[in-house]
C-alpha cells in the first residue's frame, strides 16, 4: 500500500527509518533491562509523583501529558514515535550570584516525538514546568536591605516585623523544552534538556508583576545528572495494570541529583511601581548575574519515560492509540 505513494525507494527509506526507531529504542530497553538487575530498584511508577494523579497505574506520572496534540497524535509508529516524559524533584536550591534559596516541588511534563536519535518535545500546553512557590529566606529585608538610600531604608523599616517582609518566589515556564538528549538522561554530566523559566517575586511592596528573568530574556537551565541514576523498567497492559508481557513501558530514572552551574540570570522586571524597584533588587542579588556565578541543584530527581514498549512495531496511528490509552486510563 505504501508502495504505491512512494515507490520501491520511499519504501526502502520507510523500512530504514522504522530499524532505526526500532533498533534503538530495542537497545535502551535492552540496556535498561541488564541495568535492572545490578541496581536496586526504583519506585513503582504506578506509586504517582509529588502531587496526585488521575490516572491508573503506571499511567500515574503523566497527568499532564500533551497525547492530544495534533503533533502527538500524527506519530504514525514509522516515522516518528510518540511518547510522554515526566521529571519532578521534591527539593533543592538556587544559587544567584550571593544569594541561595530553596526550591520546593517541581514538576516537569512533555511529550516526546522521536526517531531513535532525534528528538522534538510538546509541551502541554506551554506549561511543561509547574514548580511550588517558596518564601524567601529572610524575605524583603534580604533582598534589598539594609541600604543607606532614604527611599529604600523606609521601605526597609516598613517591613521589618510585619507581613510586607514575606517575599514568594515562584518558577514559572518562559517557553517551551527543547533539545531533550535521551542518552543524557541515562548518563552524568550531560544536558538533558533545556529549560527557559522565569522567577515572580510577589510581595506587596514589590507588586504583583516583578520577574527575574522574562519570556524574552529567559533564564535557560541545562539539568545534567550528577551521579549515575538508578533505573527500572516496567511494562504494562493499556489500562495502566503492570504485566510483564504489556505493550506499554515505563523506564524509571532515580536518584540522582540533577545540576546546572552554566546558566546566566538577566536583571529583575516590573518591580515596584512603573519598575521602580527593578535596580534594588539587582543591586542586592548582583543582577544581572553571568553565566558561572549560578548553580542549580534539584534533589534526587526521578524522571520516567513512557509510551509503547515496540514502538517501531504494530502501531501504524501509534499517537491515536498512546491518547486512546491515556484517557481510558483516567480514573474519575
Amino acid at each position: 500500500m505504501r508502495e504505491s505513494k512512494t515507490g520501491r525507494a520511499g519504501t526502502r527509506r520507510s523500512g530504514t527509518r522504522r530499524r532505526v526507531l526500532g533498533g534503538t529504542m530495542a537497545a535502551m530497553l535492552a540496556f535498561a533491562a541488564t541495568t535492572v538487575a545490578t541496581l536496586p530498584a526504583a519506585a513503582d511508577e504506578g506509586d504517582g509523583g509529588p502531587a496526585a494523579s488521575d490516572l491508573a497505574g503506571n499511567w500515574a506520572p503523566f497527568d499532564r501529558c500533551p497525547v492530544d496534540d495534533p503533533a502527538m497524535l500524527d506519530a504514525d509508529g514509522d516515522e516518528l514515535a510518540a511518547l510522554c516524559l515526566a521529571s519532578s524533584s521534591e527539593s533543592g536550591t538556587m544559587t544567584i550570584g550571593e544569594k541561595t534559596v530553596p526550591t520546593a516541588g517541581t514538576d516537569l511534563q512533555f511529550g516526546l516525538l522521536g526517531d531513535g536519535v532525534d528528538y522534538t518535545t510538546v509541551s502541554p500546553g506551554g506549561t511543561g514546568i509547574e514548580a511550588d512557590p517558596v518564601k524567601v529566606p529572610g524575605g524583603l529585608l534580604n533582598l534589598m536591605c539594609p541600604s543607606d538610600i532614604p527611599v529604600l531604608t523606609t521601605l526597609c523599616e516598613r517591613a521589618a516585623g510585619s507581613s510586607l517582609n514575606t517575599v514568594t518566589a515562584t518558577v514559572e515556564p518562559a517557553g517551551d523544552p527543547s533539545d531533550f538528549n535521551l542518552n543524557a538522561g541515562l548518563s552524568t554530566g550531560q544536558p538533558i534538556v533545556t529549560l527557559p523559566i522565569k522567577i515572580k517575586l510577589d510581595n506587596p511592596l514589590l507588586g504583583g508583576n516583578c520577574y527575574i528573568g522574562s519570556n524574552e530574556e529567559p533564564i535557560l537551565l541545562e539539568p545534567a545528572n550528577a551521579e549515575q541514576p538508578m533505573l527500572n523498567l516496567v511494562r504494562y497492559a493499556p489500562d495502566g495494570t503492570t504485566d510483564p508481557t504489556g505493550v506499554m513501558s515505563n523506564i524509571a530514572l532515580s536518584g540522582a541529583d540533577q545540576v546546572d552551574d552554566s546558566f546566566a540570570v538577566p536583571g529583575a522586571d516590573g518591580c515596584g511601581l512603573f519598575g521602580a524597584l527593578d535596580w534594588a533588587v539587582d543591586s542586592q542579588l548582583g543582577l544581572p548575574s553571568p553565566e558561572g556565578a549560578n548553580s542549580l541543584v534539584l534533589h534526587s530527581a526521578d524522571t520516567t519515560t513512557g509510551g509503547f514498549y515496540t514502538p517501531a512495531n504494530f502501531t501504524p496511528n501509534q499517537g491515536e492509540q498512546l491518547a486512546d490509552h491515556w484517557h481510558a486510563a483516567h480514573t474519575d
